[in-house]
């Protein structure tokens, strides 16, 4: 397990974008794409906005996926399965990297065909709490011509990440403008936050 948050930590300390392939089992990404879907099916998402309080707004122009906050207060096996795995990650990264992160907030995505993400920044203007972003990806058997990859922008270059299943993408929530492109088959991810206040 440590093995995959070093690849991680290390990953993003040489590229400022950590990406590990298998930061989750199998049987993990599986059990959490089936939670994802039956939830999405109970129609339990709801249309994702940008801001947050009163400057919260939704807007399909700029983004058209669909999220849905996990918690351990709902008791799910399998979202705290993950959070437990999250623990453990949180721990190790503060205690090798000195980070300080006290917290979280981590919800499902789930983009429909033709839906995307604009370029944008995963700090609020009047709250600097997200330190780190992190998606972790539920895709099966993902194709190029599938689309929805993640590009990330690097100074005059950007990096375009396959959103395939068990995969976690981890850089400064900060410093790094990103999009998610037109997917053209439905997209599912866990996306969120560790935080330092």
């Amino acid at each position: 397990m440590h093995s995959n948050f070093e690849t991680l930590i290390e990953n993003f300390a040489t590229n400022q974008i950590g990406i590990c392939d298998h930061f989750l089992s199998e049987e993990l990404a599986a059990k959490l794409k089936i939670d994802l879907i039956s939830l999405f099916q109970d129609d339990q998402f709801n249309s994702a906005g940008t801001g947050n309080h009163e400057t919260l707004q939704t807007n399909q122009l700029i983004r058209k996926d669909k999220i849905y906050w996990l918690d351990r207060n709902h008791n799910n096996p399998f979202q705290n399965s993950f959070f437990d795995l999250l623990d453990d990650f949180i721990v190790y990264l503060n205690s090798t990297c000195f980070t300080g992160i006290t917290g979280y907030e981590f919800h499902y995505t789930y983009y429909e065909k033709d839906s995307f993400y604009k370029k944008h920044i995963d700090q609020f203007k009047n709250n600097n709490d997200r330190a780190f972003s992190m998606i972790i990806y539920l895709n099966e058997n993902w194709k190029k011509e599938d689309g929805g990859e993640l590009n990330i922008f690097q100074c005059n270059s950007s990096q375009l990440i396959s959103p395939l299943s068990g995969k976690c993408v981890f850089f400064k929530s900060s410093e790094l403008a990103h999009e998610v492109l037109v997917t053209q088959l439905p997209r599912l991810s866990i996306t969120g936050w560790l935080k330092t206040n």
